[in-house]
């Protein structure tokens, strides 16, 4: 193939990063949902044909023991399954529709958990559930990415006072350094993605380990059943197999209650603030894996690499695994800029350079500077530096609050 046309089919196929990624996660997401379907049907369906089975077997000796017609069985069958989807069971439920049945459904409306067990059958509860849960999910999304941002604040503050005891302790700070000096002294320390997304998992676990302490003697369950309604509660996935706080009565009924919903709230939010850091994590992923794409596509074309010359500081590795990587690239074809290049190479910068980065690094500390006095040291969402810069919700919420996330990384 000839040189010219390589190049043009390599520019036919550059897409913009954003889109390149978004298309490369709906690809992964395509392929995790096949793994998953073949996996889960390869456990569950030999179950499932062996209780259609004993179903069967069942109805036709029911049938031939009391002299009833399959058809009248399943008649009454159909009007048991009406009975279930009205919230009546053979053992006593507590009322679903009083005012505490009817808070307790609400609440799964708006956490979008939606167990199933309740549900409105009259056409005004339907019309009513619809606008209800337009208002009610969209101030709880507000609530959890409200949460997050505290509670990313609160673990910063935390892991930056522990950094700073370590390094008093290793002698690198002056033990009568005053606390304001020393808080002012790691002003571009973050905290790392990893160590959050490790202390969010701990502390799920340990929520989820003793709200399953608490179902497993109370609701009666195994403690695995109670840990798997766990999960499946606090990441709102709610399949409503098991329903917590469901029975007429229990032994300190208010006290259950109350720690039933207090191990939700908790669960909900700690596992909501989990899957966003973890979905930094991905974007590390998709990004190394849109840099290696890159690469070999610009050796086929010997065409500079786009990805390698954007600086987009949620990409896996550190500053200096990034120069190495670049300084590998930069034998192979040119992937950088002609002053990083000079700059790798051990040769010294012109005094223009100099300057021009002089001024860069002074306005930069200006830019702190006043943000910190004004109480608001965020970036401008309008600088596009990281993959996060302009985001909404969770990923604007989480934009220069953690190492990987940070644009002056």
């Amino acid at each position: 193939m000839m040189p010219g046309r390589r190049v043009q089919g390599c520019r036919s196929l550059h897409v913009n990063e954003d889109n390149g990624r978004f298309v490369l996660l709906a690809v992964l997401i395509v392929l995790y949902l096949l793994c998953g379907a073949a996996v889960f049907s390869a456990i569950e369906r030999p179950s499932e044909l062996r209780a259609h089975g004993r179903w069967n077997r069942a109805v036709a000796n029911f049938s031939q023991a009391f002299n009833i017609s399959l058809r009248d069985l399943d008649s009454l069958l159909r009007d048991y399954e009406a009975a279930v989807a009205a919230g009546i069971r053979v053992d006593s439920l507590r009322p679903r529709w009083d005012f505490t049945g009817a808070f307790y459904f609400v609440g799964t409306v708006v956490s979008t958990i939606g167990f199933g067990m309740t549900t409105p059958v009259t056409v005004a509860g339907k019309v009513f559930l619809i606008f209800y849960g337009l208002l009610g999910c969209a101030a709880t999304i507000l609530f959890f990415n409200l949460f997050l941002e505290r509670i990313i604040t609160l673990l910063a503050v935390v892991m930056k006072a522990i950094r700073l005891r370590r390094l008093r302790n290793s002698g690198l700070l002056p033990p009568g350094i005053c606390r304001d000096f020393a808080a002012s002294s790691l002003p571009g320390w973050k905290p790392s993605v990893y160590y959050v997304m490790l202390i969010l998992g701990l502390s799920a676990l340990v929520i989820s380990c003793c709200a399953s302490a608490m179902y497993t003697p109370v609701e009666g369950w195994a403690y695995l059943d109670s840990l798997y309604y766990c999960f499946v509660t606090f990441s709102t996935i709610g399949f409503g197999d098991l329903v917590s706080s469901q029975s007429a009565a229990y032994e300190y009924q208010s006290l259950y209650r109350l720690a039933n919903f207090l191990f939700i709230l908790l669960g909900v939010c700690c596992i909501y603030s989990l899957f966003n850091v973890i979905s930094i994590v991905i974007k590390q992923v998709l990004n190394w894996m849109l840099c290696k794409m890159s690469c070999l596509c610009c050796q086929r074309c010997n065409k500079p690499n786009a990805f390698l010359g954007r600086r987009n500081a949620i990409r896996p590795g550190s500053r200096v695994r990034r120069s190495r990587f670049a300084r590998t690239a930069d034998s192979e074809g040119p992937c950088d800029s002609d002053t990083e290049g000079r700059r790798l190479s051990g040769e010294m910068i012109s005094m223009k350079d100099l300057a021009a980065s002089s001024k860069v690094s002074l306005a930069l500390m200006q830019k702190q500077l006043s943000e910190s006095a004004n109480g608001y040291p965020r970036t401008v969402c309008g600088s596009r530096q990281n993959g996060f810069s302009g985001g909404v919700g969770a990923l604007g919420i989480m934009n220069n609050r953690l190492a990987e996330t940070s644009g002056s990384r």
